[in-house]
């Protein structure tokens, strides 16, 4: 199999060969020979532009890539060998394993430090490889400050500015797309692969996108959080440019939003944050959610907070309350009068404080914060009966119960219940 005539009797190849069934092995002996013969090395060996343009990782990246794959050669021929015992750690290996090529390859000069510049060049590589050749374009020509956004997350804890495992580990939690993406090379890049998947973002035809605090890095950036499920479709439910800053309004449009909804919020210091809420909005008198829901940052630097298991207090949704003890309007994490994140009932100011739920930090330039543009995504998936979402329901009955849901969520039908 492969290039050899004999047997091969390395031992890191016999010991990754078990790691494939008989199938996957006579699979990567098939794209071996292909990718060779392009090569034109006879079936022997792929050479570095070939590498590269089939697992779609060029530049630096690309070669830092090719460079460990041969086992650190330097011969520049890639061999069915190298290949095996590649993927094979990379695909097969323990978490170790994996954390640790993926550790050297991010060290893209090769030199045993990874300080900003390796992770410039990483950033750089993954934007061009996940976004269209236009996107790209954007990238090198006016969209460095994105990955300026990106770097913000990093710390350089190491004396000469550089990254210790730890430090690179914790910007991966940061940053989950970049893990993603990092963690998916050495598998053929397409649009449905879990380390480039950007989410249908789903507008009315009439709306301007213009107006969008989402970009399409933004989108990317939040799902790297996410199950594959959850970032095929995201249908834009709420925006405050065209529908006002109201609270019923927002709540009227999610009605009928059974799935998870992503909020954003741009406020008037220019900073732009959000939150996942996995569960519906619901009127409650407490928190309520589960440990799929996080907080998110995503200018000027960006992040993903998750849950630390700290507590439950997870999401918030009152209205109409008279306590001053329940604060009206939508919150994560933190408690009451004291949240996460928390935009009042007026949708006209709210709140942002380092809470234990997320472990984040405050998430604009000071606590108290005044929204520009608020903006909530449904998260639909594909052949899921979200799609209800457009539909008006027929029958007198279904319009009676749509309605009383309304009246529930706002706290008005059955006063007396």
């Amino acid at each position: 199999m492969g290039n050899a005539q004999s047997p091969p009797s390395d031992p890191l190849f016999l010991s990754a060969s078990r790691s494939f069934t008989q199938k996957e092995l006579e699979d990567l002996n098939s794209l071996f020979r292909s990718l060779a013969e392009q090569s034109g090395s006879g079936g022997k060996f792929i050479t570095l532009p070939v590498f590269q343009a089939y697992f779609s990782v060029l530049g630096p990246l690309g070669s830092r890539l090719f460079h460990l794959v041969t086992q650190k050669r330097n011969d520049q021929q890639l061999t069915f060998e190298d290949l095996i015992i590649a993927k094979g750690t990379y695909e097969k290996g323990s978490r170790e394993e994996v954390e640790e090529f993926i550790n050297q390859l991010v060290d893209v000069n090769g030199d045993g430090i990874l300080d900003r510049s390796d992770l410039e060049v990483v950033l750089k590589s993954t934007l061009e490889a996940v976004f269209t050749p236009k996107a790209a374009e954007a990238v090198n020509n006016l969209d460095y400050s994105i990955i300026e956004v990106f770097l913000h997350a990093a710390k350089f804890s190491k004396e000469g500015s550089s990254m210790s495992y730890e430090d690179f580990k914790n910007w991966c939690n940061l940053i989950p797309s970049v893990r993603k993406f990092l963690g998916n090379l050495l598998l053929p890049l397409d649009p449905g692969s879990g380390g480039c998947h950007l989410p249908q973002l789903l507008c009315p035809e009439d709306f301007s996108p213009d107006l969008l605090v989402l970009r399409k890095e933004y989108a990317w950036h939040i799902s790297g959080a996410l199950s594959q499920k959850e970032t095929e479709e995201w249908r834009l439910l709420y925006h405050s440019s065209v529908h006002g800053l109201s609270f019923n309004t927002f709540l009227g449009n999610l009605q009928n939003a059974e799935g998870p909804t992503i909020m954003l919020i741009k406020d008037k210091e220019g900073f732009i944050y959000g939150g996942y809420a996995s569960l519906p909005w619901e009127r409650h008198s407490d928190f309520y959610g589960d440990m799929k829901s996080f907080l998110f940052s995503l200018y000027p630097h960006a992040a993903i907070f998750r849950p630390t298991g700290s507590n439950g207090n997870l999401q918030w949704c009152a209205v109409n309350f008279t306590s001053e003890s329940i604060p009206n309007g939508l919150g994560f994490g933190g408690r009451a009068n004291h949240f996460g994140l928390f935009i009042s009932a007026s949708f006209d100011h709210g709140h942002t404080f380092t809470c234990s739920t997320f472990d984040n930090p405050c998430l604009s330039k000071q606590d108290k914060i005044y929204p520009e543009i608020i903006e909530c995504w449904g998260v639909m998936e594909k052949g899921g009966e979200q799609e209800k979402f457009d539909s008006v329901k027929g029958t007198i009955l279904e319009r009676f119960k749509e309605d009383r849901n309304m009246l529930n969520m706002v706290g008005l039908a059955n006063a007396s219940e």
